[in-house]
């Protein structure tokens, strides 16, 4: 059997060993091990990359699309409120897992782990 594309499935929320077992176990909290073939991702640690990602993602979507709608219409400030508030929201939240899983199946993919100092 070929092995999966740990980036692809750690883009799907796949384990990044099988591609095939849940990689988290709620919405951002990492499974303790894949339910297929029970690797252990409880190791796995992709710190504050993720959020990191997302801000510039996010903000840069977000940021130019507003500029752009009042550079072009000039609305009043309540529109900008009432659509680019939960835009940013919806894009934030939309982009967070799939960039986690991502930056926890470059991990396994490079061999990365935590250094451990006992």
């Amino acid at each position: 059997m070929d092995r999966p594309n740990p980036l692809l499935a750690g883009l799907k929320g796949r384990c990044p060993n099988c591609g095939e077992g849940r990689l988290f176990s709620g919405f951002l909290t990492v499974a303790p091990a894949c339910d297929r073939c029970g690797y252990d991702l409880a190791k796995a640690d992709s710190g504050d990359g993720p959020a990191v990602f997302v801000i510039l993602i996010a903000g840069f979507l977000c940021a130019f699309t507003m500029l752009f709608v009042e550079m072009a219409y000039k609305p009043p400030i309540w529109v900008h409120l009432v659509v680019f508030l939960p835009l940013t929201l919806a894009v934030c939240i939309g982009l967070l897992r799939p960039l986690k899983g991502v930056l926890l199946a470059a991990q396994f993919a490079n061999k990365a782990s935590e250094a451990r100092h006992d």
